[in-house]
C-alpha cells in the first residue's frame, strides 16, 4: 500500500489514517509488530517526529501499543477493529452516495447499479 499525502489536512492525520487502514486490510496484523518509526517515515517520505504524533495518536486510539523489547504492537481487540472497520465501510458508503447524488442519481439508483456490478 502506497503512502499518499495530500496538501489539504495535517500530515500526521493523513498518516494516522493510512495506519489504520494498514491495520484493518490486516498488513500489520493483530498483535503483529509495527515497523519503527525512521522506517515508516523514509518509507512515507516524511519527518520522523510527523510519523512519531501519527503513531501516538493510533497508540492513543488503542489500536497500538507500545512494548519496549518489541516496539509497538497491533491491538488484539478484535472488537475494536470490528468497530472501526465499520466505521470506515459507512463513511465510504456515504461517500459513494454523495458523489452519486451530485451525478443525478437516487438512492435508490446508486444501490441498483451496485448491486449491477456484482
Amino acid at each position: 500500500m502506497e503512502w499518499i499525502i495530500e496538501g489539504d489536512r495535517p500530515i500526521w492525520l493523513q498518516l494516522y489514517e493510512q495506519l489504520t487502514l494498514r491495520i484493518i486490510a490486516g498488513i500489520y496484523p493483530m498483535g503483529g509488530r509495527i515497523p519503527p518509526v525512521r522506517e515508516l517515515a523514509a518509507e512515507a517520505g516524511v519527518n520522523p517526529n510527523t510519523m512519531q504524533r501519527a503513531l501516538a495518536y493510533l497508540e492513543d486510539q488503542g489500536l497500538a501499543t507500545s512494548n519496549r523489547t518489541a516496539g509497538r504492537l497491533v491491538t488484539e481487540d478484535r472488537e475494536l477493529l470490528d468497530a472501526i472497520r465499520l466505521q470506515l465501510a459507512k463513511e465510504r458508503i456515504q461517500a459513494y452516495l454523495q458523489g452519486m447524488k451530485v451525478l443525478g442519481y437516487t438512492e435508490e439508483e446508486a444501490k441498483a447499479l451496485l448491486l449491477k456490478e456484482e
